[in-house]
């Protein structure tokens, strides 16, 4: 326990440590002024010393007296939680008075009574341990809490992410296409939706083995997430070897561009695959519908457009693209 001293007197302050040394106390800082305390405290230069666990500080010294300058230490947060007695030979109530407010949690008179002292140093002390333990509570109480605050956060991002490719989940997809439609709908915007299938990919997965499967669904996802660039679109695996890619407020024709480019990407990396049955690299078949939702109609009948979309792609001989733009169950194409 470190204990500072402030007295301008040196008998005193010589007393006051003698007294605290005789009972354990011996690790005891002293200063002759505020200033002095300031000093000790770190106060002037900005060191911040919190090592310091009681102060004993004489109510009446020359320049600044010991009320001005525990108004300077309170203002100080890192040292506000110091106990401060205060050592006087004034007992008039108006001066205690401002002490109490100014922060003093007790004061001895002079001279000093050596049962006295002990007795409200060894009270003083037990109270900033008990803050101290405290505020080591509430410490470890806000690490726990950013802790669960950041394992929170991953667990939300790993429920909706696929682990594989780092892209959207079907879970978060089916969410936040919901949440579209009804936006959509509400403002009367065309929302699009792509469906993308790599060509053979059992084949693909047969001949080269699952971890060049793994790695082929990777660059594929890459391609997709780096052929769309506002914030809210959004790519997602939706199945084995499918994807999914969301476009609010894009038209058909917009979205037709979006899923050209995606396939002419991939077709250009040219990664083989030796046992397509399309062409000697991997390839997309893809499927676009869009619409401007109404309220006889649901995200499903979209999402059942794309998918046939996607289907006729890949009845047609898959390495291209198809806009759906028969009959759309109830989606409205155009308005």
């Amino acid at each position: 326990m470190s204990i500072l001293v402030v007295d301008d007197s040196r008998v005193v302050r010589a007393m006051l440590g003698a007294i605290l040394n005789s009972v354990g106390y011996t690790d005891i800082l002293v200063a002759e002024s505020a200033q002095g305390a300031f000093e000790a405290l770190g106060l002037d230069n900005g060191a911040y010393t919190t090592g310091i666990d009681l102060i004993l500080m004489d109510l009446t010294m020359p320049g600044m007296d010991g009320i001005a300058a525990l108004h300077v230490i309170r203002a100080a947060s890192h040292l506000r939680d110091i106990p401060v007695i205060m050592v006087t030979g004034r007992i008039e109530p108006e001066y205690l008075q401002k002490a109490f407010e100014a922060g003093a949690i007790d004061y001895i008179t002079k001279p000093v009574h050596e049962v006295e002292l002990l007795a409200r140093v060894r009270s003083a002390l037990k109270l900033k341990h008990e803050i101290d333990q405290r505020k080591a509570r509430e410490h470890e109480l806000v690490q726990t809490l950013k802790q669960l605050e950041t394992a929170n956060q991953l667990l939300q991002h790993m429920s909706a992410t696929d682990g594989l490719t780092g892209v959207a989940n079907r879970r978060q997809f089916d969410g936040v296409l919901e949440i579209e439609w009804a936006r959509a709908s509400r403002n009367r915007l065309w929302l699009s939706l792509i469906l993308v299938d790599i060509d053979c990919f059992k084949l693909y997965n047969d001949t080269y083995g699952h971890p060049a499967g793994d790695a082929c669904l990777k660059t594929v996802a890459s391609v997709l997430v780096g052929s769309i660039h506002r914030p809210e679109d959004m790519v997602a695996r939706y199945g084995g070897e499918e994807f999914a890619v969301m476009l609010p407020g894009t038209e058909l024709a917009g979205a037709a561009i979006v899923a050209k480019r995606i396939r002419a990407r991939v077709e250009s990396m040219e990664i083989a695959h030796a046992r397509s049955e399309v062409s000697p690299f991997v390839t997309l078949s893809l499927g676009v519908a869009a619409a401007i939702p109404r309220k006889d109609n649901t995200v499903s009948a979209l999402i059942a457009v794309a998918d046939k979309a996607l289907y006729e792609a890949k009845n047609e001989g898959r390495n291209r693209v198809r806009e759906y733009g028969g009959p759309m169950a109830g989606v409205s194409s155009a308005e």
